[in-house]
């Protein structure tokens, strides 16, 4: 088939679904809108860079000096905010119900006086562990002002034995941490948690797209106009009804036996079916218009004219990657290159997810049911993807079932590039892998719409 005629059927197909988009609303949303809330969202929650002032309580059953120090000392840490001063466990224990703090810390009685004494004087911390965010850096927080209170304490006494101050503070901690962060060294929430989160949302979107695109014209027995239309348009451009019987019979006939030389099968596109026509149209035909003519289901035809349907979805989601790399860059320095091969790993991951969202509704004949299985796969890739949960960490058993996930191997490339700033030479395996599974499930894809094409008695289910 010459490549005109299949770029005719591309064309064809990108003019029937922007003419239904523009019609349906809803679909355009999903489409356009939806997305571009999405990215703009998700960046604005995470606009804060650094979790800091989380509220916390505090009981002070002391009153002493040290016990007056500690507590300033709470207030006075970046990631810490003491809240309200409580003075029973019960009404601290409501406000953490209440979210009103995340922790309470308890000075016991006798605190001052057990340093003073150079005894243990232990500050207890009750936290809301339910928010694992929160809870770790409340608890790092506490811990570092207990450190920090500790080494002052001994600190002044060692003085007041006669020890230099210098010397004072290498005798108490003669082992000291120097800390290097190699990656995300500023902590950025942004970069660390927004710019992996957006991929994963726009990867679900993504796969619902890929889903309906093909599923309602199963849902709506559309399916058969669509390709009459796109192998054939001057014959379809004033068809507005679905096909009937004998054209699906003729689509199944034409896909089964393998029609090389596209023989014209008759079609009834008429508005009434005959029994409805009055006797003298139903007993003479002679006077009725020609009817349509539909070819047979051509491969090449069938592929450019899915690609053609998607032309829309994959044009607006290109533009939305672009944005989501661009708000995960000004914070850092990052080699253009790097962002070239995450862009087209993303993009890569786009049109993947569509495919597989048609694959299986195709599949099942059932948009109902494909939508239900991208639900099941992309909804929880994030937490197989060893973002916010390490990956070396978890059972081998989800550690298949993370390396069969395409949101994975993306997040590997996106962390390596983007935050890691490894060479690219590294990521190119994870780019041919993207781009081999998604000429793969394009393939798969028109196979199973030739499949669908031949079998329309399973048209319409939902």
């Amino acid at each position: 088939m010459r490549l005109t005629q299949l770029s005719k059927a591309f064309i064809r197909s990108a003019a029937y679904e922007r003419r239904f988009l523009r019609k349906n609303p809803w679909d355009l949303t999903m489409v356009v809108w939806i997305p571009l809330l999405t990215v703009l969202l998700i960046w604005w929650i995470f606009s804060q860079t650094q979790i800091t002032n989380l509220p916390i309580g505090v009981i002070d059953q002391d009153n002493g000096p040290v016990a007056n120090t500690a507590v300033r000392y709470l207030d006075a840490s970046p990631t810490l905010s003491v809240r309200q001063m409580y003075y029973s466990a019960a009404e601290a224990e409501s406000a953490i119900l209440q979210r009103d703090i995340y922790a309470v810390v308890i000075i016991p009685e006798d605190f001052s006086r057990n340093i003073l004494s150079s005894k243990s004087a232990p500050l207890i911390l009750q936290v809301n562990a339910q928010y694992g965010t929160h809870s770790g850096i409340i608890q790092t927080g506490v811990q570092a002002v207990a450190g920090t209170l500790s080494a002052g304490v001994e600190i002044q006494r060692l003085i007041k034995q006669g020890m230099a101050p210098s010397q004072a503070a290498i005798a108490y901690s003669p082992i000291s941490i120097q800390r290097i962060s190699l990656f995300n060294a500023a902590t950025d929430y942004q970069q660390f948690l927004a710019s992996t989160v957006i991929p994963a949302l726009l990867h679900i979107l993504a796969m619902v797209i890929g889903a309906t695109t093909i599923g309602r014209e199963l849902r709506d027995r559309q399916l058969g106009r669509w390709y009459g239309f796109i192998a054939s348009a001057q014959a379809y451009d004033n068809l507005s009804g679905s096909i009937s019987d004998s054209v699906s019979a003729n689509i199944s006939a034409n896909v089964n036996n393998n029609v090389a030389d596209n023989t014209v099968q008759k079609m009834a596109a008429l508005s009434q079916p005959a029994a409805k026509l009055p006797n003298s149209a139903a007993k003479d035909n002679t006077n009725q218009k020609p009817v349509s003519t539909l070819p047979s289901v051509h491969m090449g035809v069938l592929l450019f004219g899915l690609l053609g349907k998607y032309f829309w979805p994959m044009l607006a989601y290109g533009l939305w990657s672009i944005l989501a790399l661009w708000l995960a860059t000004p914070q850092e320095s990052v080699a253009s290159s790097a962002v070239f091969a995450t862009y087209l790993g993303l993009l890569l991951l786009m049109m993947l997810s569509f495919w597989l969202g048609a694959i299986f509704t195709l599949g099942s004949f059932s948009l109902r049911m494909g939508l239900s299985a991208t639900g099941f796969i992309s909804a929880p890739s994030y937490a197989f993807a060893g973002v916010t949960f390490p990956y070396i960490a978890i059972s081998d058993s989800a550690k298949h079932w993370s390396d069969a996930l395409p949101l994975t191997h993306y997040l590997k490339l996106h962390i390596a590039q983007m935050q890691m700033q490894a060479p690219v030479a590294i990521s190119l395996p994870i780019l041919y892998g993207l781009a081999i599974a998604t000429v793969v499930a394009m393939m798969l894809t028109t196979l199973l719409t030739k499949r669908a094409l031949a079998h329309p008695e399973r048209w319409g289910a939902r």
